[in-house]
């Protein structure tokens, strides 16, 4: 980054990897990035990025960070780096996890999830937890609890408010706004993608299984991936293998073995390297904004030494449906263990004081205690597809819908593999087919649904991908670009992304006013 060569005077434009640098060269503290994350915090609350905070455990594990380093004793890169996690991973009893949804008010979970105690492990300082789409369903942080989070780039926050994508919408506008310098999402159809594009972050979704799922919170099960953020290739590059692994507790993660080294020093040349470029992405809705930028990708790609090459995935016109139908019908099973019974919030019901002792009319007062509960603790989004689901999981509709998404996901996934089997390592599409929209737009399902057009294949067929943040509009709105690689090759789609980022000097194009508080 050009951070380097000058010095680093402005730690909210800094990378993770600079930041680790400083630490290690000892021209920073952990305790110093803390406070300097802690300050953008709070200049940055309008944008209603963090639901929780935990300053004062954060200022004590800042203090232990240094006294290890001071001692030699450092546990690596990520050792006093300030990160935040989206409100989907439980920690334990430190702070509430509430998935977004009034149905977990109050809830601490008795255990933590795989992914943020490897996070904890490796020495990192966690801030709090962010914001996002209720139980992960939406595409712009509109549908929370917790009220809406803005875009970073939003020109201001009133009437020109952008939304900041979704689920994960609060974990990319982290990152983007200087917050933090790593930040947990998850990503079930895009979630993680579809915001680092709105937001002009780097979002990567690892393989399926790739980390473990333990303590994360379930929306749609065989779909649900933990995620990161960062601001760049090598930065995710730095945490991924902290995170990956098998944990023993999760029966669908990848049991080989994880590489130490994910993205290679030089990122200068790809030589050797076959990118496909997907004909059925060419789709009606994409505007010339995206095609140029997807051009200037492949043009980049091909400056790098990449063989670039047409490939075709028939199914994918299928994805989106199909998607939904599987998404929503895991929905509708995963959230049915909330019913006010055991934790989180519960509803009054008709009279309890009435029933408490009749015991005929206890039947009818449980059954109005779940509905209640859950009427009252769910929003409508979740509500809607909880509904979606239960249908086409129903006995008339089994058949004609959830049995033929199975066989569409499965010809989804032949068709990815008989793409990478041509020789292609990778391939390059937009990330979306739009830059980041008003938060005030009209809430239509269908076309929130139609943001993750793009980001759907992939999560599909369980893959690597990864958003990086590719051009400026001519409005000043960041766009993305997406990388799919084979199963299991997260390097190689770090690798290309860290070419693509080391021409498109994206860092270079993003305005102050990123960084600015009330605006």
């Amino acid at each position: 980054m050009m951070l380097r060569r000058r010095g680093i005077s402005d730690w909210r434009r800094a990378s993770l990897a600079d930041a680790s640098a400083a630490l290690s060269a000892g021209t920073t503290t952990a305790v110093a990035l803390t406070e300097a994350c802690i300050r953008q915090i709070e200049a940055t609350r309008g944008l209603n990025m963090f639901v929780a905070e935990t300053i004062d455990d954060a200022r004590a594990a800042a203090v232990a960070s240094d006294a290890r380093r001071a001692a030699g004793t450092a546990k690596g890169p990520l050792d006093g780096i300030p990160i935040a996690v989206k409100d989907i991973f439980c920690m334990d009893n430190s702070v509430p996890t509430t998935c977004g949804s009034k149905i977990l008010q109050g809830f601490r979970a008795p255990y933590e999830s795989t992914a943020t105690q490897r996070l904890l492990d490796a020495g990192a300082v966690p801030l709090g937890k962010l914001n996002m789409d209720e139980f992960g369903m939406g595409s712009a942080t509109k549908y929370s609890t917790f009220g809406a989070t803005i875009n970073p780039w939003s020109k201001n926050l009133g009437d020109d408010a952008l939304v900041a994508g979704g689920s994960s919408g609060a974990s990319a506008a982290a990152i983007a706004s200087g917050c933090c310098f790593a930040a947990l999402g998850s990503d079930t159809g895009g979630s993680v993608r579809q915001p680092a594009a709105y937001c002009g972050v780097t979002g990567i979704k690892p393989n399926y299984g790739r980390i473990s799922r333990h303590g994360m919170i379930a929306y749609a099960s065989s779909l649900d991936t933990p995620a990161l953020f960062t601001k760049t290739a090598r930065d995710a590059a730095l945490v991924l293998p902290l995170l990956a692994g098998p944990d023993g507790k999760d029966s669908t993660a990848i049991q080989d073995g994880v590489p130490h080294d994910w993205l290679p020093t030089d990122v200068s040349h790809l030589r050797g390297v076959t990118v496909g470029v997907p004909n059925e992405y060419f789709v009606e809705e994409l505007p010339e904004t995206i095609l140029s930028v997807w051009d200037e990708g492949i043009r980049h790609l091909r400056d790098a030494g990449a063989r670039v090459v047409e490939v075709s995935l028939p199914m994918t016109k299928y994805a989106l449906p199909t998607y939904y139908i599987l998404a929503c019908a895991e929905a509708s099973s995963n959230l049915s263990r909330y019913d006010g019974v055991r934790y989180g919030y519960r509803a009054a019901t008709s009279d309890d004081a009435a029933v408490a002792d009749d015991t005929a009319n206890q039947a009818n007062a449980l059954h109005d205690l779940y509905c209640r509960t859950r009427s009252e603790g769910f929003g409508p989004e979740v509500q809607r597809r909880i509904l979606s689901g239960t249908f086409v999981l129903s006995a008339g509709a089994f058949n004609d819908y959830y049995e033929r998404a199975v066989i569409v996901r499965q010809r989804i996934r032949a068709d990815f593999a008989a793409a990478f089997a041509t020789g292609v390592d990778v391939l390059l599409t937009p990330t979306t087919p739009t830059g980041p929209f008003s938060l005030h737009t009209a809430a239509d399902p269908i076309e929130m649904f139609m943001n993750d057009i793009m980001t759907i294949p992939a999560s599909l067929a369980g893959l690597p991908a990864v958003s990086v943040p590719a051009a400026v509009t001519a409005d000043g709105l960041p766009l993305g670009l997406q990388l799919i690689g084979a199963p299991r090759t997260e390097d190689t789609v770090l690798l290309a992304a860290g070419a693509l980022e080391s021409r498109l000097r994206f860092d270079e194009l993003v305005p102050d006013r990123v960084y600015e508080g009330s605006r």
